[in-house]
Protein backbone atom coordinates (compact mmCIF):
# COMPACT_ATOMS: atom_id res chain seq x y z
CA UNK A 1 0.00 0.00 0.00
CA UNK A 2 1.44 3.76 -0.49
CA UNK A 3 0.63 7.14 -0.32
CA UNK A 4 3.25 7.06 -3.57
CA UNK A 5 2.04 3.61 -4.90
CA UNK A 6 5.09 2.03 -5.62
CA UNK A 7 5.53 -1.38 -7.18
CA UNK A 8 3.12 -4.05 -4.98
CA UNK A 9 5.91 -6.67 -4.69
CA UNK A 10 4.72 -10.01 -3.43
CA UNK A 11 1.78 -8.77 -1.55
CA UNK A 12 0.25 -5.96 -3.12
CA UNK A 13 0.76 -3.29 -0.35
CA UNK A 14 2.57 -1.28 -2.99
CA UNK A 15 5.17 0.89 -0.42
CA UNK A 16 5.09 2.48 3.18
CA UNK A 17 5.95 5.66 4.28
CA UNK A 18 9.46 5.99 6.34
CA UNK A 19 9.65 8.29 8.96
CA UNK A 20 10.59 11.34 6.99
CA UNK A 21 7.94 10.69 5.09
CA UNK A 22 9.51 9.37 1.75
CA UNK A 23 8.41 5.88 -0.13
CA UNK A 24 10.33 2.91 0.75
CA UNK A 25 9.23 -0.26 -1.20
CA UNK A 26 7.67 -3.50 0.49
CA UNK A 27 10.18 -6.47 1.02
CA UNK A 28 8.75 -9.67 -0.36
CA UNK A 29 6.93 -11.75 2.48
CA UNK A 30 7.10 -15.15 2.56
CA UNK A 31 4.79 -18.47 2.62
CA UNK A 32 2.74 -17.81 6.18
CA UNK A 33 2.81 -20.25 8.46
CA UNK A 34 -0.09 -22.31 8.98
CA UNK A 35 -1.37 -21.78 12.60
CA UNK A 36 -1.74 -24.69 14.82
CA UNK A 37 -4.39 -25.15 17.38
CA UNK A 38 -2.66 -25.06 20.24
CA UNK A 39 -0.98 -21.83 21.93
CA UNK A 40 2.91 -23.09 20.69
CA UNK A 41 4.31 -26.55 19.09
CA UNK A 42 4.71 -28.88 22.18
CA UNK A 43 2.41 -27.69 24.49
CA UNK A 44 -0.13 -29.77 25.36
CA UNK A 45 -2.30 -27.49 26.98
CA UNK A 46 -4.78 -25.08 25.19
CA UNK A 47 -6.86 -22.84 26.20
CA UNK A 48 -10.50 -22.74 25.47
CA UNK A 49 -11.94 -19.72 23.99
CA UNK A 50 -15.58 -19.18 24.65
CA UNK A 51 -17.91 -18.86 22.06
CA UNK A 52 -18.51 -14.76 20.83
CA UNK A 53 -22.06 -14.15 20.25
CA UNK A 54 -22.10 -12.37 16.88
CA UNK A 55 -25.63 -10.62 18.04
CA UNK A 56 -24.15 -8.64 21.00
CA UNK A 57 -20.92 -8.08 19.38
CA UNK A 58 -20.34 -4.95 17.03
CA UNK A 59 -17.22 -5.54 15.39
CA UNK A 60 -18.72 -9.11 14.82
CA UNK A 61 -21.84 -7.37 13.42
CA UNK A 62 -19.88 -5.74 11.07
CA UNK A 63 -17.41 -8.74 9.93
CA UNK A 64 -20.57 -10.66 9.66
CA UNK A 65 -22.32 -7.84 7.37
CA UNK A 66 -19.28 -6.57 5.18
CA UNK A 67 -16.92 -9.89 4.33
CA UNK A 68 -19.33 -11.36 1.41
CA UNK A 69 -18.55 -8.05 -0.61
CA UNK A 70 -14.67 -7.85 0.14
CA UNK A 71 -12.72 -9.98 -1.91
CA UNK A 72 -8.43 -11.57 -2.75
CA UNK A 73 -7.65 -9.75 -5.92
CA UNK A 74 -4.89 -11.94 -6.79
CA UNK A 75 -2.36 -11.56 -10.16
CA UNK A 76 0.06 -12.82 -11.54
CA UNK A 77 2.24 -10.20 -10.23
CA UNK A 78 1.32 -9.86 -6.69
CA UNK A 79 -2.25 -10.18 -4.18
CA UNK A 80 -4.51 -7.67 -2.75
CA UNK A 81 -7.67 -7.02 -1.55
CA UNK A 82 -10.92 -5.49 -3.43
CA UNK A 83 -14.28 -3.75 -2.74
CA UNK A 84 -17.52 -4.64 -4.49
CA UNK A 85 -19.00 -1.13 -4.80
CA UNK A 86 -21.40 -1.75 -7.16
CA UNK A 87 -23.23 -4.52 -9.17
CA UNK A 88 -20.47 -6.59 -11.02
CA UNK A 89 -18.04 -3.57 -9.98
CA UNK A 90 -14.69 -3.94 -8.24
CA UNK A 91 -12.72 -0.94 -6.24
CA UNK A 92 -8.87 -2.11 -5.57
CA UNK A 93 -5.79 0.08 -5.77
CA UNK A 94 -4.07 0.68 -9.21
CA UNK A 95 -0.60 -0.69 -7.34
CA UNK A 96 -2.18 -4.18 -6.52
CA UNK A 97 -3.28 -4.61 -10.52
CA UNK A 98 -0.34 -2.84 -12.15
CA UNK A 99 1.85 -4.52 -14.09
CA UNK A 100 -0.56 -7.39 -13.79
CA UNK A 101 -1.51 -9.62 -16.50
CA UNK A 102 -4.47 -12.31 -15.72
CA UNK A 103 -6.42 -11.15 -12.67
CA UNK A 104 -8.53 -13.22 -10.50
CA UNK A 105 -10.86 -12.11 -7.71
CA UNK A 106 -11.84 -14.50 -4.55
CA UNK A 107 -14.82 -14.42 -2.27
CA UNK A 108 -15.42 -15.11 1.32
CA UNK A 109 -17.11 -18.01 0.04
CA UNK A 110 -14.06 -19.53 -2.01
CA UNK A 111 -15.29 -18.74 -5.48
CA UNK A 112 -13.36 -17.23 -7.93
CA UNK A 113 -13.91 -15.02 -11.13
CA UNK A 114 -12.10 -13.88 -14.03
CA UNK A 115 -11.68 -10.19 -13.88
CA UNK A 116 -11.58 -7.26 -16.64
CA UNK A 117 -9.85 -4.16 -15.75
CA UNK A 118 -11.39 -1.39 -16.56
CA UNK A 119 -9.44 1.50 -15.78
CA UNK A 120 -7.29 2.58 -13.53
CA UNK A 121 -6.32 6.11 -11.71
CA UNK A 122 -2.30 6.61 -10.20
CA UNK A 123 -2.86 9.60 -8.55
CA UNK A 124 -5.90 8.29 -6.41
CA UNK A 125 -4.01 4.72 -6.65
CA UNK A 126 -7.68 3.33 -7.86
CA UNK A 127 -8.68 0.75 -10.22
CA UNK A 128 -11.73 -0.84 -10.80
CA UNK A 129 -12.45 -4.38 -11.79
CA UNK A 130 -15.38 -5.78 -13.38
CA UNK A 131 -16.82 -9.61 -13.17
CA UNK A 132 -19.93 -8.90 -14.86
CA UNK A 133 -23.07 -8.23 -13.03
CA UNK A 134 -24.40 -12.16 -13.44
CA UNK A 135 -21.65 -12.78 -10.81
CA UNK A 136 -24.35 -11.31 -7.87
CA UNK A 137 -21.61 -10.62 -5.60
CA UNK A 138 -22.79 -8.46 -2.63
CA UNK A 139 -22.65 -4.89 -2.91
CA UNK A 140 -20.90 -3.52 0.43
CA UNK A 141 -22.69 -0.74 2.21
CA UNK A 142 -20.90 2.67 0.88
CA UNK A 143 -20.75 5.87 4.04
CA UNK A 144 -20.82 8.47 1.10
CA UNK A 145 -21.86 11.61 2.15
CA UNK A 146 -21.44 10.46 5.98
CA UNK A 147 -19.65 12.67 8.12
CA UNK A 148 -16.50 11.08 9.50
CA UNK A 149 -15.47 11.85 13.16
CA UNK A 150 -12.23 11.33 14.86
CA UNK A 151 -12.25 8.52 17.19
CA UNK A 152 -15.27 6.67 15.88
CA UNK A 153 -14.72 2.59 15.56
CA UNK A 154 -12.54 1.78 12.49
CA UNK A 155 -12.90 -2.02 11.08
CA UNK A 156 -10.62 -3.31 8.46
CA UNK A 157 -11.13 -6.40 6.37
CA UNK A 158 -8.44 -7.62 3.96
CA UNK A 159 -6.34 -9.65 2.97
CA UNK A 160 -2.77 -9.04 4.80
CA UNK A 161 -0.17 -11.97 3.96
CA UNK A 162 -2.48 -14.28 2.09
CA UNK A 163 -4.88 -14.70 5.15
CA UNK A 164 -8.09 -13.49 3.42
CA UNK A 165 -10.86 -12.34 5.29
CA UNK A 166 -8.44 -10.94 8.09
CA UNK A 167 -10.58 -8.69 10.74
CA UNK A 168 -8.85 -5.61 12.65
CA UNK A 169 -10.47 -3.21 14.43
CA UNK A 170 -9.40 0.18 15.79
CA UNK A 171 -10.28 3.51 15.55
CA UNK A 172 -9.85 7.11 13.37
CA UNK A 173 -7.08 8.98 14.03
CA UNK A 174 -7.42 11.58 11.36
CA UNK A 175 -9.28 12.75 8.79
CA UNK A 176 -7.99 15.01 5.49
CA UNK A 177 -4.54 13.77 6.48
CA UNK A 178 -2.07 14.79 3.34
CA UNK A 179 -0.41 11.96 2.26
CA UNK A 180 1.98 12.61 -0.95
CA UNK A 181 1.27 10.47 -3.97
CA UNK A 182 3.17 8.72 -7.01
CA UNK A 183 2.61 12.04 -8.58
CA UNK A 184 4.20 14.35 -6.72
CA UNK A 185 0.75 15.71 -5.07
CA UNK A 186 -1.02 14.93 -1.55
CA UNK A 187 -4.45 12.65 -1.42
CA UNK A 188 -6.56 13.47 2.00
CA UNK A 189 -6.59 10.38 2.96
CA UNK A 190 -8.64 8.82 6.60
CA UNK A 191 -6.00 7.62 9.05
CA UNK A 192 -6.29 4.99 11.50
CA UNK A 193 -4.82 2.69 13.84
CA UNK A 194 -6.54 -0.43 13.12
CA UNK A 195 -3.88 -2.81 11.64
CA UNK A 196 -3.56 -3.16 8.13
CA UNK A 197 -0.55 -5.03 6.38
CA UNK A 198 0.75 -6.15 2.62
CA UNK A 199 -2.60 -7.67 0.85
CA UNK A 200 -4.93 -5.08 2.74
CA UNK A 201 -4.64 -2.77 -0.34
CA UNK A 202 -7.37 -2.17 -1.99
CA UNK A 203 -9.71 -3.73 1.12
CA UNK A 204 -12.18 -2.21 3.36
CA UNK A 205 -12.36 0.30 6.31
CA UNK A 206 -15.39 0.43 7.51
CA UNK A 207 -17.71 2.47 10.52
CA UNK A 208 -19.04 0.29 13.49
CA UNK A 209 -22.55 -0.16 11.06
CA UNK A 210 -20.44 -1.99 8.38
CA UNK A 211 -20.52 0.85 5.80
CA UNK A 212 -17.36 1.28 3.69
CA UNK A 213 -15.78 4.59 4.90
CA UNK A 214 -12.30 4.03 3.16
CA UNK A 215 -10.40 1.95 0.77
CA UNK A 216 -7.16 0.88 2.81
CA UNK A 217 -3.84 2.30 0.91
CA UNK A 218 -0.79 2.64 2.82
CA UNK A 219 1.06 2.32 6.05
CA UNK A 220 3.82 4.19 7.91
CA UNK A 221 6.54 2.68 9.18
CA UNK A 222 9.91 3.33 11.02
CA UNK A 223 12.32 2.40 8.07
CA UNK A 224 13.69 -0.83 8.87
CA UNK A 225 10.27 -3.16 8.85
CA UNK A 226 6.99 -3.04 6.65
CA UNK A 227 4.71 -4.05 9.57
CA UNK A 228 2.21 -2.54 10.78
CA UNK A 229 3.19 0.49 13.90
CA UNK A 230 -0.85 1.67 14.20
CA UNK A 231 -0.64 4.62 11.38
CA UNK A 232 -2.60 3.30 7.96
CA UNK A 233 -4.14 5.40 5.62
CA UNK A 234 -7.30 4.56 3.67
CA UNK A 235 -8.83 7.02 0.68
CA UNK A 236 -12.08 8.13 1.86
CA UNK A 237 -15.13 6.29 -0.14
CA UNK A 238 -16.22 9.48 -1.49
CA UNK A 239 -13.45 10.11 -3.36
CA UNK A 240 -12.66 6.22 -4.00
CA UNK A 241 -16.54 6.11 -5.81
CA UNK A 242 -15.94 9.55 -7.45
CA UNK A 243 -12.96 8.11 -9.33
CA UNK A 244 -14.35 4.85 -9.88
CA UNK A 245 -17.72 6.39 -11.38
CA UNK A 246 -15.10 8.73 -14.05
CA UNK A 247 -13.20 5.30 -14.45
CA UNK A 248 -16.49 3.73 -15.97
CA UNK A 249 -17.68 7.03 -17.42
CA UNK A 250 -14.91 7.61 -19.09
CA UNK A 251 -14.86 11.48 -17.62
CA UNK A 252 -11.45 13.18 -17.20
CA UNK A 253 -9.49 12.36 -13.84
CA UNK A 254 -7.06 15.40 -13.80
CA UNK A 255 -6.64 17.28 -10.33
CA UNK A 256 -8.69 20.41 -9.24
CA UNK A 257 -6.57 23.23 -9.38
CA UNK A 258 -7.30 26.41 -6.97
CA UNK A 259 -4.24 28.50 -7.95
CA UNK A 260 -2.44 29.63 -4.35
CA UNK A 261 0.31 29.79 -2.49
CA UNK A 262 0.79 29.61 1.50
CA UNK A 263 1.85 32.35 3.29
CA UNK A 264 5.50 31.39 3.82
CA UNK A 265 5.70 31.96 8.06
CA UNK A 266 2.85 30.23 10.31
CA UNK A 267 0.98 31.83 12.86
CA UNK A 268 -1.18 30.91 16.14
CA UNK A 269 -4.79 31.69 14.32
CA UNK A 270 -7.18 29.31 13.32
CA UNK A 271 -6.73 28.15 8.77
CA UNK A 272 -3.93 28.75 6.35
CA UNK A 273 -3.22 32.05 5.39
CA UNK A 274 -2.79 32.86 1.63
CA UNK A 275 0.43 34.08 -0.20
CA UNK A 276 0.17 34.44 -3.91
CA UNK A 277 -2.62 34.31 -5.88
CA UNK A 278 -2.54 33.11 -9.51
CA UNK A 279 -4.45 35.64 -11.96
CA UNK A 280 -6.93 34.09 -13.63
CA UNK A 281 -6.88 31.03 -11.82
CA UNK A 282 -10.03 29.12 -9.89
CA UNK A 283 -8.92 31.22 -6.91
CA UNK A 284 -8.83 34.65 -8.41
CA UNK A 285 -12.22 33.90 -9.88
CA UNK A 286 -13.98 32.94 -6.85
CA UNK A 287 -12.28 36.49 -5.17
CA UNK A 288 -9.74 35.18 -2.99
CA UNK A 289 -7.27 37.55 -2.38
CA UNK A 290 -3.50 37.61 -0.61
CA UNK A 291 -3.51 37.68 3.15
CA UNK A 292 -7.30 35.82 3.15
CA UNK A 293 -6.73 33.02 5.69
CA UNK A 294 -8.48 29.78 4.43
CA UNK A 295 -10.65 28.40 7.55
CA UNK A 296 -12.14 25.50 5.77
CA UNK A 297 -12.75 23.89 2.16
CA UNK A 298 -16.48 22.55 1.93
CA UNK A 299 -16.58 22.18 5.59
CA UNK A 300 -13.86 20.54 5.72
CA UNK A 301 -11.28 22.27 8.32
CA UNK A 302 -7.59 23.19 7.41
CA UNK A 303 -4.82 24.10 9.51
CA UNK A 304 -1.90 23.34 7.19
CA UNK A 305 -1.26 23.88 3.68
CA UNK A 306 -0.99 20.27 2.89
CA UNK A 307 -4.40 19.51 4.07
CA UNK A 308 -5.13 22.32 1.84
CA UNK A 309 -3.76 20.81 -1.15
CA UNK A 310 -4.89 17.67 -0.26
CA UNK A 311 -8.77 18.16 -0.36
CA UNK A 312 -8.51 20.23 -3.26
CA UNK A 313 -6.69 17.62 -5.55
CA UNK A 314 -9.14 14.91 -3.99
CA UNK A 315 -11.37 16.83 -6.75
CA UNK A 316 -11.12 17.14 -10.45
CA UNK A 317 -11.08 19.98 -12.64
CA UNK A 318 -14.01 21.67 -12.89
CA UNK A 319 -15.34 20.89 -9.77
CA UNK A 320 -17.20 23.07 -7.82
CA UNK A 321 -16.25 23.68 -3.84
CA UNK A 322 -16.98 26.69 -0.92
CA UNK A 323 -14.24 27.92 0.66
CA UNK A 324 -14.50 30.01 4.33
CA UNK A 325 -12.52 32.67 4.61
CA UNK A 326 -11.09 35.55 6.80
CA UNK A 327 -10.82 38.84 5.42
CA UNK A 328 -9.43 41.81 8.42
CA UNK A 329 -11.50 39.67 10.57
CA UNK A 330 -14.89 39.64 8.65
CA UNK A 331 -16.16 35.64 7.45
CA UNK A 332 -16.60 35.06 4.11
CA UNK A 333 -17.65 32.11 1.96
CA UNK A 334 -16.85 32.06 -1.52
CA UNK A 335 -17.15 29.51 -4.15
CA UNK A 336 -15.40 28.75 -7.73
CA UNK A 337 -14.92 25.90 -9.89
CA UNK A 338 -11.17 24.21 -10.17
CA UNK A 339 -9.00 24.79 -13.00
Amino acid sequence: MAGASLAAGSFGLGAVLTNDGDPAPLAAVAEPTPVSGALSEGNDTTIPVPPASSSTDPIAVVAASLAPSVLQVETDAGLGSGVVYSDGLIITNNHVIENAGEIRVRTSAGLTFEAELLGTDPRNDIAVLSVGPASGLPIAALATDIELNVGQVAVAIGSPFQLSQTVTAGIVSAINRPVANQLGGFNAMIQTDAPINPGNSGGALADGSGRVIGINTSIRTDGTSNGNLGIGFALPIDTAVAVADRITSGASLDAGVLGVTSASEPDNEVGVVIGDVVDGGAAAIAGLVSADRIISIDGAPVTNFGEVVGLVQSKFSGDTIEIDVVRAGQPLTLTTSLN
